[in-house]
């Protein structure tokens, strides 16, 4: 789908993150996500290997989630607000070959944490890692530039696609099914453990293409995403719904912020904004809201 997208919109504005001054237009998108898929092939993702991802939102988060789905590899949602034991239930749950990590986000030091859980990290090459808990993981990937001992960084990962043909990665393509599984999301536990529901292209991409069509997005609507993208909000009605249409997907911040969303919609001229009730009223209540040009705004989802 992706690929037919930038057949159409190949200069529209796919990708802009504020926190991370990054602007890629479709074709861009598609190169970056090339560039991952054939990495993620030459150190050796296989069809319905799971690959973890603990980060907030960024622009290697939605990377990874399409390049997971062109290699037939399941993409593994974890909530970054998790604690130790939550990571190592979905690890363990999910039986994850790879997992690409932030560095910190608010008070959790993902490497700390990780290490904690993993010790043999410390004394490994990278790609050869064997964890006595987790015997299914073999990589680690850090989005910090410079990672732990046993981490890959993203740049690294990204240049082992030179070891990739496109060939190879078309072929790859050619052997997936629309109704193969392509993510993993875990519900939120109540008297239980959170419980992994496995979500397939086809149930996705028509969910995100029919939300969005019923909101009548077109190659010009341009929505801001505040809702974090491990959920289904995010990488799903966000990410996906835009993608279907060729708009463009838009993060103010790494974590919600009222004030970035209010920037990022003036900025943007966005014309959707997506959000749970209390971010609305946060935003609403903001001591600044008067001072902003909304007026581009014409549609967006509050879920809750």
């Amino acid at each position: 789908k992706l690929d037919g997208i930038v057949r159409l919109f190949p200069d529209n504005e796919a990708l802009i993150v504020h926190h991370q001054n990054i602007r890629l237009t479709y074709s861009q998108l598609q190169e970056q996500v090339n560039e991952c898929a054939k990495a993620l092939l030459t150190i050796g993702i296989n069809i319905g290997d799971r690959v973890g991802i603990w980060s907030s939102n960024r622009f290697e988060w939605t990377v990874l989630q399409f390049a997971t789905a062109k290699v037939g590899a399941i993409l593994v949602n974890i909530n970054p607000s998790y604690r130790i034991h939550e990571l190592e239930y979905a690890l363990k749950q999910s039986a994850c070959t790879m997992i690409v990590i932030a560095d910190k986000f608010k008070t959790s030091d993902y490497h700390k944490m990780l290490l904690e859980l993993v010790p043999e990290l410390a004394n490994t090459d990278n790609g050869s890692l064997k964890a006595s808990k987790f015997p299914a993981l073999t990589t680690v990937v850090s989005l910090s530039e410079s990672p732990q001992d046993g981490m890959l960084s993203w740049t690294a990962l990204m240049h082992k696609s030179k070891s990739c043909s496109t060939v190879t990665l078309e072929k790859r393509q050619k052997e997936l099914d629309f109704d193969d599984p392509v993510n993993i999301q875990y519900t939120s536990g109540t008297t239980g453990f959170p419980k992994g529901a496995t979500l397939s292209h086809h149930n996705i991409l028509n969910n995100a293409y029919f939300v969005a069509k019923t909101m009548k997005y077109t190659d010009k609507d341009r929505v801001i995403i505040p809702v974090p993208l491990y959920h289904c909000f995010g990488m799903v009605l966000g990410n996906l719904g835009c993608m279907t249409h060729g708009a463009t997907m838009i993060y103010p911040s790494q974590g919600y912020e009222p004030l970035a969303v209010l920037q990022a919609v003036e900025k943007e001229k966005a014309t959707a904004l997506y959000g749970v009730p209390t971010m609305f009223i946060a935003i609403l209540e903001h001591p600044e809201f008067n001072n902003f040009d909304l007026s581009s705004l014409r549609t967006g989802i509050m879920a809750g």
